[in-house]
């Protein structure tokens, strides 16, 4: 577009309390929007590490949720939009639908919203999900087009009840830092790298149990864990389960870091054992965007980004005993290691960059804009 050209401006209304996944979709848009004519601002309701970590420095708004049910924020997120002359609310949680909601209806201007995992399996709480599927659905009553990350979720939506006709799939995509690093595989002590916000679904007993196995096959391997636990409980959960299985030796717990690239270059091969609740993890598309190979479940979006045995490798969803095999077999050259990670960093560069998720959600802007 022409430089000089005014861009549209856009409103992200997130949740802002981490910076998974799903963050790093919405700093990503905010870096690349600018290029297809849009402009993003952000609306942060439960504030904390997103403002701090991401690389986007758009102009950002902390409007805090006293409760999940609070409506105050919808009148100031209103109010900013109208001042600032912001022409669509984009959300991308339940709890940001609610809210954003009653902004876009009192401003007038269309709502989008991301779907980032399926909210009837986001958490292992069956009553939290129910209700939080339900203030959703409520919330979304007119939305202008709802944007699922893969085509799991599209079918998802689907089944819900929603027409194909407000539904964009837009996949997921990652910077990619550069060429292919040269790196060769490790000939003794494998690194597996995890990389995640530690919470249940994220499958971590499956792959404490999966190093157990490994040592037990006589593999020499070393798990690092790069990420935060959702709970202290949780954390103690995994970390005594590590110690009563013999593996807290081998296991380094990094913590959270905003440089993921570095942690990447340190690990043989990523696994990320999800139980449920995946759309299109960016933590596989930017292991693939570093050359390392990943190892994951068969749930959700997975299977539409990895192809076993040319671009990653599948294992059913928690089964250690399968997981460890893979695992084994790659480590002993079953699968060639140098292969796989030329294919996925292809493919990511090719399918799910950050510059082709940008342009497909501008293509949504566009539609409800009437730009095209």
């Amino acid at each position: 577009m022409n430089v000089s050209e005014k861009k549209i401006k856009i409103m992200h209304v997130i949740n802002g309390e981490f910076f998974s996944g799903a963050e790093r979709v919405q700093d990503v848009l905010a870096l690349r929007l600018p290029d297809y004519g849009y402009e993003v601002g952000f609306v942060c309701i439960k504030p904390a590490k997103f403002s701090a970590c991401r690389n986007s420095t758009v102009p950002l708004f902390e409007v805090p949720m006293k409760s999940k049910f609070d409506l105050a924020p919808a009148w100031k997120i209103a109010r900013i939009m109208k001042q600032d002359g912001y022409a669509l609310l984009h959300t991308h949680t339940p709890r940001a639908a609610l809210v954003g909601r009653i902004a876009a209806w009192l401003t007038g201007v269309p709502l989008v919203h991301h779907v980032h995992s399926p909210t009837t399996r986001d958490t292992e709480s069956v009553w939290r999900n129910r209700k939080n599927a339900i203030m959703e659905r409520l919330s979304l009553i007119g939305v202008a087009r709802l944007i699922p990350v893969s085509r799991s979720l599209e079918i998802y939506l689907r089944k819900q009840g929603w027409p194909s006709t407000r539904i964009s799939m837009v996949a997921n995509g990652v910077v990619t830092p550069g060429t292919l690093p040269n790196r060769l595989k490790s000939n003794v002590e494998w690194v597996i790298g995890s990389v995640a916000l530690f919470r249940p679904r994220k499958g971590m007993e499956v792959l404490i149990q999966t190093l157990a196995k490994l040592r037990q096959m006589g593999q020499i391997v070393r798990l690092r864990a790069v990420g935060p636990f959702e709970t202290i409980e949780y954390e103690k959960t995994i970390k005594e389960m590590a110690e009563r299985l013999g593996v807290a030796d081998v296991i380094d717990w990094i913590g959270f870091t905003q440089d993921v690239n570095a942690e990447f270059a340190k690990m043989d091969v990523l696994v990320l054992p999800s139980l449920f609740g995946e759309g299109m993890p960016m933590v596989i598309l930017e292991a693939m965007a570093m050359g390392v190979p990943v190892v994951a479940s068969d749930v959700e979006g997975i299977p539409e980004v990895l192809e076993h045995g040319r671009t990653g490798l599948i294992v059913p969803a928690g089964n250690a005993e399968k997981l460890a095999v893979v695992l084994a077999e790659l480590i002993n050259n079953k699968y060639d290691w140098n292969a796989i990670r030329e294919e996925a960093y292809r493919l990511q560069v090719a399918s799910f960059s950050d510059r082709s998720m940008a342009q497909s959600v501008a293509h949504v802007y566009d539609a409800i804009l009437g730009k095209r």
